[in-house]
């Protein structure tokens, strides 16, 4: 089983500033993007979501999102796709940098879940 990750944000752009971030530490790991509308304005896309689990080579997703109203998108698509997906509500950067690292050492799904709970958002 491979584990990869994708990133949720209202900006097309902070997507992209995470992956450069991210492929300095965990170029092996796979990761897609979902970031904005479907035309590319700020917001969430449940469809954009959907294809960025679809063409993640993993078998499961850790998936990170920046704002709430991307979860309610990242749920629904969730219910779509034939592959475990992990929804993390944590520091988007941090947690998303903190996991794909992990994963670049091998490190175990349980144990990257424990390093991640010092960066869950509190609600």
């Amino acid at each position: 089983m491979t584990l990869g990750i994708t990133i949720v944000s209202h900006v097309p752009e902070i997507t992209v500033g995470i992956e450069k971030l991210i492929k300095q530490v965990a170029k092996d790991v796979p990761l897609t993007l979902a970031g904005g509308t479907n035309d590319n304005d700020i917001g969430t896309s449940m469809d954009k979501i959907i294809k960025a689990f679809n063409e993640n080579q993993a078998d499961e997703i850790l998936a990170f999102y920046d704002l709430g109203s991307a979860k309610m998108n990242l749920d629904m698509a969730v219910e779509f796709s034939d592959k475990k997906v992990h929804l993390y509500n944590t520091a988007l950067i941090e947690g998303a940098y903190t996991a794909a690292s992990l994963l670049q050492a091998n490190v175990p799904l349980n144990e990257i879940e424990k390093q991640l709970q010092p960066l869950v958002v509190k609600q």
